[in-house]
């Protein structure tokens, strides 16, 4: 296939595919007799998982590295195998961390809601989140208008 039917196929633009190459994160293609490139559909997955790669939060220098790694086949296996075990452990992290805020927005929108139904509000309280993000113990369970 032909860069404009991958763009199209990936959903990366003309220019993306052609920086991606320059760089090194896409292996450069085969070229017809005019020098167009010419790629097969295997390009179609590795592209996917550098855009997966990318959604988790794994940075450029870090999916170039990768990238690097995978030229070498079979040789670079554990380099990338612990590479993708470290960017796990990232990504569990960072689910963890957002699990966490999530809990955080949750108790705020449901002292919104409280509030709003006219429910009283301690105003003593001055965070509505959950003790383990930072409300004394003593104040858990109670909530201010004020808060963050």
């Amino acid at each position: 296939m032909r860069i404009g039917d991958l763009a199209e196929k990936s959903g990366l633009s003309t220019d993306t595919l052609r920086y991606y190459e320059k760089i090194g994160l896409l292996p450069k293609p085969l070229r017809d007799t005019a020098g167009r490139r010419v790629y097969d559909q295997t390009i179609l997955r590795w592209i996917d998982f550098l855009d997966r790669l990318k959604s988790t939060g794994m940075g450029i220098r870090d999916r170039l590295r990768y990238a690097d790694l995978r030229t070498m086949g079979s040789a670079s296996l554990s380099s990338r195998r612990r590479m993708l075990e470290t960017h796990r452990q990232k990504v569990v992290d960072d689910i963890a961390r957002m699990s966490e805020m999530l809990d955080v927005l949750d108790d705020k929108i449901d002292l919104y809601k409280r509030m709003e139904a006219g429910e009283p509000v301690d105003p003593s309280f001055e965070s509505c989140a959950r003790t383990e993000h930072g409300a004394p113990p003593s104040l858990k369970g109670h909530t201010d208008e004020q808060s963050t």
